[in-house]
């Protein structure tokens, strides 16, 4: 006969996977079909109704929908989700994230429910691992991307300040500079100049990349242009000297950033021990740290004074971890 655990983590495992499959699937061929076979005949059709009938379709049909929305509607701040997504210069929707997330979190929670620990902590786990893990891959694919085009960045200056220098105008110099710098420098520039092949303004299409990336150096290239587009000057020249006091910047940033390296191994050494101790402990004997993971099912939500303990603790070392972080970071 299957073990009750043994059932219930197999059916967490399929709903995981459901919710993945799901939320990861493209559209169904056969409705994708249909809707275009009906698009062709609304557009050919004679009646004017039918006319209507068919740009009301389109109209909706082009607004961005997602998939998913129990699961995207509980988000406190989509936009903001949505453009940390879009920041990543990945393809994610939110419904994949929050499938994800909730996937996540069902594992975590079915995990520790079967190596024995108590409600409370399991859920918590489950949810802290299920919303912070997510969260936190998406930070560091943005910090990943946005540290390479910072790094790029003044080498998209100096082509720009060539191009104008041999007569090119500024939007001819993006789409060189869209073609020839790899990685988000020219996808960046890339959208850049297909926003303003469409219709947009050289403004707007700025904007919109500055909101995007959200650094300093490309807000600093956005203010140089449309204070250079009303004083009027010599632009090539304008945009060199901003190459080299983003390169100076860089410059700075490194030089902090060796000036902190050991305060930041001496957090990650000390912040580390406990929980490598605890993990040793764990494994090495078990059954000695059994009543941390069961609790005591007597007291106040299943929480054994052990586990009492080790969450105040934790909050105590969250404290100083925040203060250090704070004592290291400056200001450029």
């Amino acid at each position: 006969m299957i073990d009750a655990r043994l059932l219930l983590l197999i059916l967490l495992a399929l709903a995981m996977v459901a919710m993945l499959f799901f939320a990861f699937a493209g559209p169904s061929p056969e409705r994708a079909r249909a809707r275009r076979m009906t698009a062709i005949k609304g557009r050919h059709a004679a009646s004017d109704l039918n006319q209507l009938e068919a740009r009301m379709r389109k109209a909706i049909g082009s607004r961005k929908v997602e998939k998913h929305q129990l699961l995207t509607s509980i988000i406190p701040n989509p936009e903001q989700l949505a453009r940390r997504l879009a920041m990543t210069g990945k393809k994610w929707t939110l419904s994949q994230y929050m499938a994800t997330s909730a996937g996540l979190a069902i594992l975590f929670f079915g995990l520790l429910s079967l190596r024995g620990f108590s409600l409370l902590p399991s859920l918590l786990v489950g949810l802290a691992a299920g919303f912070g893990l997510p969260h936190f891959f998406v930070g560091k694919l943005i910090a990943r991307r946005v540290n390479k085009f910072t790094a790029n960045f003044p080498d998209a200056l100096d082509l720009l300040v060539r191009g104008l220098r041999s007569g090119l105008p500024v939007g001819e110099t993006m789409n060189v500079v869209a073609q020839e710098i790899p990685g988000p420098v020219g996808e960046e520039f890339k959208l850049i100049t297909e926003r303003i092949k469409i219709g947009k303004s050289t403004d707007q299409s700025l904007q919109e990349t500055a909101v995007r990336l959200g650094t300093p150096e490309f807000q600093f290239f956005c203010i140089t242009l449309a204070i250079q587009r009303e004083t009027g000057g010599n632009l090539a020249e304008t945009l060199a000297n901003l190459g080299s006091v983003l390169r100076q910047r860089a410059q700075m940033k490194l030089k902090i950033k060796a000036m902190s390296s050991e305060s930041k191994a001496s957090a990650y050494i000390i912040g580390s021990l406990p929980f490598l101790v605890f993990g040793l402990i764990s494994w090495i004997n078990f059954q000695y740290m059994t009543p941390f993971f069961t609790g005591d099912p007597n007291a106040l939500f299943g929480l054994g004074l052990m586990q009492m303990v080790a969450i105040g603790g934790m909050g105590w070392m969250g404290i100083g971890v925040f203060i250090m972080a704070k004592m290291i970071n400056f200001e450029i």
